[in-house]
């Protein structure tokens, strides 16, 4: 099973279904009779044929032709077919081939030196113009590393384009070119308001074939298909998406636009039915920036997230699990001078609800940079609003947790609390685990093999920063703190927990 850009670079020209006529007969024939008894609800909505043909004008091929420089190898240096044969120093061949090969041009595409020449190589996708003025969306992938582009109309009409911007971060891209008559622009629809079941319409160029129209439904929304990245919120369809249609329109009843059709999971590159679009409340924001500014400029908060567990949620209240944990605050970042703290809750940004960290990672990326917008948290069992300018987002900017300086224990002494032995920070420890400088509290040394913290992962030389968000500096602290909240009848205990680089994050563990 594989995950792919539905685009084209190469198509087959043999027919290899010659064999099949009688089989593809009896199908052809068995569907036309299934079409023709079943009801029109079961073939789908009568408006998908009157949709089609007002929106095919607006979706175009996209041809690129790149440069690739050759190698002299498909299988690795001296492996592939015409390149010189690799001979052992002094052999009495190796003159024999270095004139053929070199002086001769005997290399396949070589010149009179024995270099290999630069090939062209051409692909193919789809897009869709939404200007009139000839602006055409795509995805990024489809012209990546192309040297020229061409926008064929659905007449036939090439006409070169020029790259006006691309967002790697989401794969779209935006073209312009110079209309030589009169287009069709298509606008775009709320991907909000798409419902499970609901019919959408796929337009590209599969296979190089020309413009082709697939209906399905929605069969999902807000697919996250790679687990790193926070701008995973894909529409998936079982509208037939073949190599090619990357870059083309999803479409609903309305004629709208509301996918960019970028992904299809499949093992043999063709369509069964797992295809996915970025949803067109995504584009519309990249594409806005990318006509102004020829790049996306995202927001910034400046903090590190985690997910709000049951756990978690117990030890600070809150009812039920919801919203982005703040693991970390960066110095220089946003969220500083807003009076944003590790251990905090974001519940709601720029009145928007965050359920969960990815949420909230959307919401500030989509966020004008230098706005002003309100941050409701939750900080120990009640709700604050806290005021926030965004930053910019730099794809090399670091996160790095600010933890504030605590004085170290003078004398060291271990306690067990929790399934973990405890004590203070010594340079003799710092030394042993590598532990910076900047990272303060009580170091772990030891952890009870089947205990909580074992199953959490807590392990010797992490360090513990806070005790139910209350700094700790000995062991005495951890302690006294356990205790307490044992006393007043917690089932579980919210530690803020650094590593030895200063990377925090929060593990709650049972006091039972």
């Amino acid at each position: 099973m594989s995950i792919a850009h539905p685009s084209l670079s190469s198509v087959s020209r043999r027919a290899p279904y010659s064999g099949l006529r009688p089989l593809l007969t009896a199908l052809c024939f068995g569907a036309a009779v299934a079409a023709f008894s079943a009801p029109a609800s079961a073939r789908g909505p009568d408006g998908i044929a009157d949709v089609a043909e007002k929106v095919i004008d607006s979706v175009v091929n996209i041809s690129t032709t790149s440069t690739v420089e050759a190698k002299n190898s498909d299988k690795g240096e001296g492996g592939g077919r015409g390149a010189m044969p690799q001979l052992p120093p002094g052999s009495p061949f190796e003159e024999f081939f270095d004139d053929f090969f070199k002086n001769r041009g005997g290399r396949p595409g070589g010149d009179k030196n024995g270099g290999l020449q630069p090939r062209k190589t051409n692909s193919l996708g789809s897009g869709f113009i939404i200007d009139t003025s000839g602006v055409v969306v795509t995805n990024n992938h489809v012209i990546d590393g192309a040297d020229e582009i061409t926008v064929i109309m659905n007449d036939g009409t090439k006409i070169k384009a020029e790259l006006v911007g691309v967002d790697k971060k989401t794969d779209l891209a935006v073209l312009k070119f110079t209309p030589v008559k009169p287009v069709v622009a298509v606008k775009f629809g709320d991907s909000e308001k798409l419902r499970l079941g609901e019919w959408v319409i796929a337009i590209g160029n599969p296979f190089s074939l020309g413009g082709s129209v697939t209906a399905g439904i929605v069969s999902a929304r807000n697919r996250e298909i790679s687990n790193n990245s926070p701008y995973d919120s894909y529409i998936q369809t079982d509208a037939s998406i073949n190599r090619g249609n990357s870059g083309g329109p999803l479409f609903n009843l309305e004629g709208e636009v509301v996918g960019v059709n970028t992904l299809i999971i499949s093992p043999t590159g063709g369509s069964i039915g797992l295809g996915f679009a970025v949803p067109s409340k995504t584009v519309v924001g990249v594409i806005e920036q990318l006509r102004e500014y020829k790049e996306v400029r995202r927001g910034w908060l400046g903090v590190r997230i985690q997910p709000v567990t049951d756990e978690i949620a117990e030890s600070l209240n809150i009812k039920p699990a919801r919203g982005a944990l703040i693991a970390g605050v960066d110095d220089k970042g946003p969220a500083k001078p807003a009076g944003l703290e590790p251990g905090d809750v974001v519940i709601k940004f720029d009145g928007r609800d965050v359920k969960e960290p990815k949420d909230l990672s959307r919401i500030v990326a989509g966020t004008a940079v230098g706005k002003a917008v309100n941050v409701l948290i939750i900080r120990k069992g009640k709700e604050e609003t806290k005021q926030v300018t965004l930053g910019r987002l730099e794809d090399d900017k670091p996160v790095q947790a600010s933890i504030k300086a605590t004085p170290e224990a003078e004398k060291p002494a271990t306690q067990k609390a929790l399934g973990l032995d405890l004590t203070g920070l010594s340079k003799d420890l710092r030394t042993k685990y590598k532990i910076k400088d900047s990272v303060k509290g009580v170091i772990v040394t030891g952890v009870d093999a089947g205990s909580d913290a074992a199953e959490k992962r807590l392990a010797a030389g992490d360090v513990i920063v806070e005790v139910a968000q209350e700094a700790v500096t000995n062991a005495a602290d951890v302690k006294k703190r356990v205790d307490a909240l044992k006393k007043d009848g917690k089932k579980s205990v919210l530690l803020l927990v650094s590593n030895a680089e200063g990377e925090l994050r929060f593990v709650a563990l049972s006091v039972q």
